[in-house]
Order: C-alpha cells, then structure tokens, then sequence
C-alpha cells in the first residue's frame, strides 16, 4: 500500500517532469551504455558492463520509488484549507523567542521542502511544531540539545 502525501500542482508538476525524465531519456542510456559494454568482450571479467548493469538497477529503484510516490499524491486544495491556523501550504512568520530573530517559512509536503526558498516540510521538526498553531502561539520545537520557543507573529497563504 503506498504512502498519501499532498503536493500542490507545481510539486506535482515536478515529480511527473522527473519521472518522465528518467523514463524517456536517462533508461535508454543505460540500455546504451550496457549494450556497448556488452559489445567489449567477455562478461565474466568485464566491470564496464557491471556498472552498467548496477547504475541501471538504481535508476530503476529511483523510477520505482517516484511511481510510488505519484500512486500516492494528492493535490491539495487550497480553497479548503482553513487560513486561520498553520496547516500545509501556510505561510507562516515567527520570531525565535531565545534571540528574537525572525523568518518566514512556507509548510510543504517532503518532496517539496527546500530551505534554501523558505519551503520546509510539515514532516520537520519546526514544520511539526507549527502545524495547528493560530497567531499569538507559542510553538515549542524539540531539537537536539534542548526546546525551542517560536512565537507565531503571522499565518497567510
């Protein structure tokens, strides 16, 4: 049974991108790449051919792994969502009560987390912390050398 995660159509958009990547231009060269190995000589003693096979192996799991993934996605509706608390897709500022610095952070699904554009995933332990919290919150976080304290200054989609 696979795994329900929510994207939002861009996330969605990427993965099906990929997916088709690997399948329309990264598993013929492999196919390639074995056959030319294959066309060397003897297989017994031939490593070209053996990388081959085993770099065509993890492009398959990788191919396996993202059709499992989209036979479990769903979009999210975004009209749906309550914008009252911090749930998937929220938009949410907060100020670190320990040195008052502040950020803004955008809850996503796993396969769309990336930090460096302000996405972290609800699955984090911030993003977990937030989930569920209205403005004038206090959201605790456990890391690992202690608690930290995040006062939720603004929720907005």
């Amino acid at each position: 049974m696979s795994k329900v995660s929510y994207y939002t159509a861009e996330g969605l958009k990427k993965l099906r991108e990929e997916l088709n990547h690997l399948k329309d231009v990264e598993r013929p060269n492999a196919s390639r790449a074995i056959a030319e190995a294959r066309d060397k000589g003897d297989l017994s003693e031939n490593a070209e051919y053996d990388a081959a096979k085993e770099a065509q192996g993890m492009l398959e799991m990788k191919i396996a792994k993202l059709e499992e993934a989209l036979a479990g996605a769903r979009l999210i509706d975004e009209s749906q969502l309550d914008s009252s608390k911090a749930l998937v897709l929220s938009k949410v500022k907060i100020r670190n009560q320990t040195n008052g610095m502040e950020m803004t952070y955008t809850l996503v699904a796993d396969g769309e987390a990336d930090l460096a554009s302000g996405k972290i995933s609800v699955n984090s332990p911030i993003g977990k912390g937030l989930l569920g919290k209205s403005v004038g919150d206090v959201a605790e976080v456990q890391v690992p050398n202690g608690i930290m304290k995040f006062d939720v200054l603004e929720i907005s989609r």
